[in-house]
């Protein structure tokens, strides 16, 4: 079944757009206004997310002892390295005895009976 035109929609559409009067004027105010939400809101969003991020990026400390980063803490949360915010990045007060390419892990190997 074929549905029928909409022609009453469609004149007071033309109406409203080709009426000189207000009600055609608040129509095309209103339609431009959601065109510039649309076009100009994640540009502004966008924008914000990047300002934030780079807002918390600088909050972000890597742990000079462990590599692990941490949202700005005075303390590493892994491994307990005190962490100095104010100097620059591994100048600390407390530096690790070996540093992490000095060290030797020792692996031993076990066999695991299949029980």
């Amino acid at each position: 079944m074929q549905r029928p035109i909409p022609w009453i929609w469609i004149a007071l559409a033309a109406f409203l757009l080709l009426a000189p009067g207000l009600a055609g004027r608040l129509f095309i105010d209103v339609l431009e206004g959601v065109t510039l939400l649309v076009v100009v809101g994640p540009l502004l969003l966008a924008g914000a997310g990047i300002v934030a991020w780079q807002l918390a990026k600088r909050r972000l400390t890597t742990c000079p002892a462990c590599g692990s980063v941490s949202f700005g803490q005075s303390v590493c949360p892994a491994c307990g390295f005190v962490l100095d915010p104010s100097g620059p990045p591994g100048a600390t007060a407390n530096q690790p005895e070996v540093t992490a390419s000095d060290a030797t892990i020792d692996v031993v190997a076990q066999v695991v009976d299949d029980e």
